[in-house]
């Protein structure tokens, strides 16, 4: 907002009253009640004291000699108090536009054991304006316990209709999509596939992510889609390819999180180390399941780490969700530590649609650096930018150990993808879904469509 001259004079005035008087003119074709540009071109002539007849009496060699800046102490003054008033509008500013940078957020499946933790961990993040929750049961339920937290985002409950995923997905800069059915004791993330009967883990989960998908591609196509939803090998290609078939594919705003990999490992490696996990920094590539999770050890601060210790630590990064599905005795899977994750890369994504630079983040997204092996999606590590991956970045050098890991998770890689495309399809349509998914937080049936 213009700050007035008048307005700017009047204050300082106000505020060495009985010391001066201040009288301004602006230079020719300088606009002085635009405060816009913090460009300042004024006169002054200081009159002392107050008194017009006085200012007559003083002696010639008292009287200013030039209407611009001549009596320093008291242009000092004002220059002083106009830096003063021009740092509170500055700070209001910057406050205006950090505002203007802030972002809607939908989380589809919000009412689920990854879904609740994640949306309260959207609900903390400042950078978020607008959180929209979405879920075939609960989410109007999440949003009211939600709503009540005070940060300054408002929060959106949606009901499970075609409207109510419209309104929640409508103007959405980040989508996050943890909707699916948890794994349970021995199933794996990509358990039996194509072929699989449609209640198992993959198919639903697929079935789930397709639809959800469809919605996104049609109400918020610009928007960046995180999938959460397991298995990321399979569903980041099925979301991929859904955008395709409506012309609105943008490949560096799909993203499969795979951010729970590095944490993992950092974490592990810290237990074996004494260290903090912190300050671990390891580059966990390829996939999201798996003998497809290729921790770089040798990237890392510990590349000393070699034999059986490395063996194990390998194992327990690639399978550390077994650890949780057994430990919860069939009651779900790792919720908390992925909703973390989520999060994690959510605001990483933030920073970077909002100007800060340099944002790297390990993602699963189309990635030219297997192509020619005919892998069109891979996990690395990326940098962030305003408008989704700005750069993705090489693999690097790897020990003989990890470029064996690497020769094997290409070949399962490769399978997960097209198990992904084949699946979709199967389904009749892309527009007309022969399975209605139910998906809340302890539900896990489907129901066929006449």
């Amino acid at each position: 907002m213009p700050w007035p001259a008048s307005s700017l004079l009047s204050d300082f005035d106000a505020e060495i009253a009985g010391r001066a008087r201040v009288h301004v003119t602006s230079r020719p074709r300088k606009n002085i009640n635009n405060f816009s540009t913090f460009d300042f071109d004024f006169d002054f002539i200081f009159f002392f004291p107050r008194d017009k007849q006085d200012k007559q009496s003083r002696p010639p060699q008292l009287l200013p000699s030039h209407p611009l800046f001549v009596e320093i102490p008291h242009s000092i003054a004002f220059t002083m108090f106009a830096a003063r008033r021009t740092a509170t509008l500055f700070q209001r500013r910057a406050f205006s536009a950090t505002a203007s940078q802030a972002s809607k957020v939908s989380v589809l499946g919000a009412a689920g054991g990854i879904g609740q933790p994640l949306s309260l961990l959207m609900k903390l993040n400042p950078r978020v304006s607008q959180l929209a929750l979405y879920d075939i049961r609960g989410g109007p339920g999440v949003a009211a316990d939600l709503s009540h937290i005070n940060t300054n985002s408002v929060v959106s409950g949606h009901e499970p209709t075609p409207s109510g995923l419209k309104d929640a997905l409508k103007g959405s800069e980040i989508v996050l999509i943890p909707a699916g059915v948890p794994r349970k004791p021995g199933m794996t993330r990509d358990e039996r596939g194509f072929e699989a009967d449609l209640s198992d883990l993959f198919a639903t989960n697929a079935s789930i992510v397709r639809d959800l998908a469809k919605a996104a591609a049609e109400h918020c196509p610009n928007a960046n889609i995180l999938v959460i939803s397991n298995p990321v090998n399979s569903t980041v290609p099925i979301v991929a390819e859904v955008f395709k078939a409506k012309n609105v594919y943008n490949p560096k705003r799909i993203f499969g999180v795979t951010t729970l990999d590095v944490l993992r490992a950092s974490r592990f490696v810290s237990e074996i180390k004494n260290t903090d996990p912190a300050d671990e920094k390891i580059p966990v590539v390829g996939g999201h399941s798996g003998v497809t999770i290729i921790p770089l050890i040798s990237q890392s601060n510990h590349p000393d780490i070699a034999g059986e210790a490395l063996d194990k630590l390998i194992n327990r990064i690639q399978f550390g969700g077994d650890e949780v599905v057994k430990a919860k005795a069939g009651a779900g899977s790792a919720t908390l530590s992925m909703a973390q994750a989520g999060a994690r890369f959510a605001d990483s994504l933030l920073k970077a649609t909002q100007g800060e630079k340099n944002v790297i983040e390990p993602t699963f997204v189309d990635s030219p650096l297997y192509k020619d092996q005919g892998i069109e999606f891979v996990a690395s590590n990326v940098r962030l930018g305003p408008n989704g991956v700005e750069e993705i970045l090489p693999i690097g050098q790897v020990s003989e150990y990890e470029q064996k890991l690497l020769d094997n998770c290409l070949v399962e890689l490769k399978k997960n993808i097209q198990k992904g495309t084949l699946l979709l399809m199967s389904f009749v349509s892309l527009y007309r879904p022969r399975l209605t998914i139910y998906f809340s937080a302890g539900v896990d049936f489907v129901k066929a469509n006449p």
